[in-house]
């Protein structure tokens, strides 16, 4: 009995506070009606974005010596192991640089040793003073020359042998070829910059997206937050991606500040590809199994016949109530509002949402609901005891002078237009 008079309380402050809260509409059109049912699934919200899809650790491989591409060992798409030989340059002339750098050392060997013997041979004499201090540090001066020259000497054949090996380009990591940019017979030159000959992408079973954010939404964006994204390529078919890294440094596109956000996505059945354009959505938060009604069902307007009836129906069941119970309840009824006073201007988070349904009896009746999350065609509702799976309500009133249906969504019910069947 308890539970009973509860429930016959709350529907009547429910039928209050519509009254007090909604103006009133002309009784004397006749109004076209949709509706729709209470039903049960997941909701979330989300922020959508778009971003690019990017090889995770790209090494470009260039060259750090100049000639012409003598040979080129792989292919696009080819897989690489680290040291691998990806090309060969033509080695001519480095050998030749070799050749005249060996020369060249051993004729500085030559000079030194004579050097040496000669200043061994003036040192004796100096001691016997049989030459001037002038000839003695001569050739002291000399001996070091010549051994400065010769240390020079091995430094630019340890260069020359350096570019030689140079000219045979070896993958630095294992990976996939993912770009060639040199053909053989095409001269390279890296007198001013390394040109880049290959590009390799060291695991493509892994991707990431680089998606810009707006400044507006970037708050809440959170390492370890779950992404899900699309490509053009295969557009139903959804991927999903973990948020890895949050940037600090903006961009400005358009005037408006972005900022990069990077995903973690698994790519082993390699349909994601380098470059791809992702449209990826944030998942900020997520409800699974809960009631939910469509948008439009919250925004409803009823006419003043609406509120009138359902304002009777609400009495006769307060008629049944004990006495003490209706007093309990005119303590608590909210007071009307006042006459300068919109429903923007209340207290949003003290007042529930009304919505309207239709009862077993076939009655159209509001019940006041506290919503949960939304997205764009759903809320969620806090469970409510007149507001259950299946309860019919009213998702779209529209008054046209017209007695015809709204055809407000695919999943909605049609009912007959005119007065409301009470």
């Amino acid at each position: 009995m308890k539970k009973k008079i509860c429930l016959i309380v709350i529907l009547v402050l429910a039928v209050a506070v519509g009254w007090h809260l909604i103006r009133k509409n002309g009784s004397d059109k006749q109004i076209q009606i949709a509706y729709g049912q209470v039903t049960r699934g997941n909701i979330e919200t989300i922020i959508s974005s778009t971003g690019t899809l990017v090889a995770i650790g790209t090494v470009d491989v260039g060259t750090q010596v100049s000639g012409r591409i003598d040979k080129v060992l792989v292919d696009y798409n080819d897989i690489v192991k680290k040291d691998q030989v990806l090309a060969v340059l033509d080695t001519l002339l480095l050998s030749q640089s070799v050749k005249e750098a060996e020369a060249n050392l051993h004729k500085m060997q030559a000079l030194y040793e004579q050097a040496a013997f000669q200043y061994d041979r003036i040192s004796n004499l100096f001691q016997q003073k049989l030459v001037s201090e002038q000839e003695y540090i001569d050739a002291r001066t000399n001996k070091a020359t010549s051994e400065v020259s010769l240390k020079q000497a091995q430094i630019a054949l340890d260069k020359a042998v350096a570019d030689y090996g140079y000219a045979i380009i070896r993958s630095p990591i294992s990976g996939t070829v993912i770009d060639r940019v040199v053909e053989e017979g095409q001269t390279v030159a890296a007198s001013f910059s390394t040109p880049t000959l290959f590009t390799i992408a060291r695991d493509m079973t892994k991707m990431e997206i680089e998606a810009l954010v707006d400044e507006s939404d970037i708050g809440e964006i959170k390492t370890d937050q779950k992404v899900r994204f699309t490509v053009q390529s295969y557009q139903d078919k959804i991927f999903n991606g973990v948020v890895r890294q949050v940037r600090l440094q903006p961009q400005t596109v358009s005037n408006v500040v972005n900022y990069t956000v990077i995903v973690d996505a698994d790519n082993h059945e390699q349909l994601l590809l380098p470059g791809m354009t992702a449209t990826v959505d944030f998942i900020i938060d997520s409800r699974e199994n809960v009631l939910i009604v469509p948008n439009s069902a919250l925004k409803i307007t009823p006419t003043e016949e609406m509120l009138a009836k359902a304002h009777q129906v609400r009495q006769a069941q307060m008629e049944q109530l004990p006495e003490s119970v209706k007093t309990q309840f005119r303590e608590q009824s909210p007071k009307p509002q006042s006459a300068d006073q919109s429903p923007e201007e209340l207290d949003k988070s003290t007042r529930p949402t009304p919505i309207w349904y239709v009862n077993e009896s076939g009655q159209i009746l509001m019940a006041l609901v506290k919503t949960g999350l939304s997205d764009t065609k759903n809320t969620e509702i806090l469970e409510n005891p007149e507001i259950k799976e299946e309860t019919k309500i009213i998702v779209s009133l529209i008054a046209n002078g017209k007695n015809s249906v709204s055809n407000s969504s695919n999943n909605q019910q049609r009912g007959m237009g005119g007065p409301p069947p009470f």
